[in-house]
């Protein structure tokens, strides 16, 4: 099947690699899934980009190549073609983000004049990528990454804490009951 999203560029010195992580991204393609299976099974935490580029500096080169681009093309069309996944096959989880009323409205407006829903307009915007000097760095820690293979310490109540909002140490936390 060719089409301009399954049609990979032949550029002389193109990473093998990258050809590859889009050879299977249009097989998956072509069998039409919904847009969250595609995602993680490309691009998620255990897919085949990840797979492929375990580092986050080799991810991060990957995630501006034209073949990530093509990638990236494949998601916005199964995204018209499909609405989700159904819920069984992979559940949703819902967020909660803080920001200015200002930065709220603008994105309600962008959302009404794209006619779609602010849902489906940050799924967009979440799904781009963003360049590293563009995320404000942390003042208290260096930028760590995550390994994400392994699940998180067990803590006790005893080790748990609660934080103040205002950056002061946090406090050991105490159960009322």
């Amino acid at each position: 099947m060719s089409s301009p999203l399954s049609a990979s560029n032949g550029a002389v010195g193109a990473n093998p690699q990258y050809q590859q992580v889009l050879q299977q991204a249009e097989q998956l393609f072509g069998a039409s899934p919904d847009w969250v299976t595609f995602f993680r099974e490309i691009l998620g935490i255990e897919g085949v980009a990840r797979q492929t580029f375990p580092n986050f500096e080799d991810l991060a080169a990957f995630e501006k190549s034209d073949e990530f681009d093509q990638i990236q093309k494949m998601v916005v069309r199964l995204r018209e073609n499909k609405a989700t996944a159904d819920a069984e096959s992979e559940p949703t989880r819902v967020i909660t983000v803080r920001l200015p009323k200002s930065m709220h409205e603008y994105l309600r407006t962008e959302a009404h004049d794209l006619r779609t829903s602010m849902n489906k307009l940050c799924i967009s915007k979440l799904l781009q990528v963003i360049e590293q000097d563009l995320i404000p760095a942390e003042k208290t820690a260096p930028p760590k990454r995550r390994n994400l293979n392994s699940a998180p310490a067990a803590t006790t109540p005893a080790q748990q804490t609660v934080g103040s909002s205002m950056g002061a140490a946090p406090t050991p936390f105490k159960s009322q009951f």
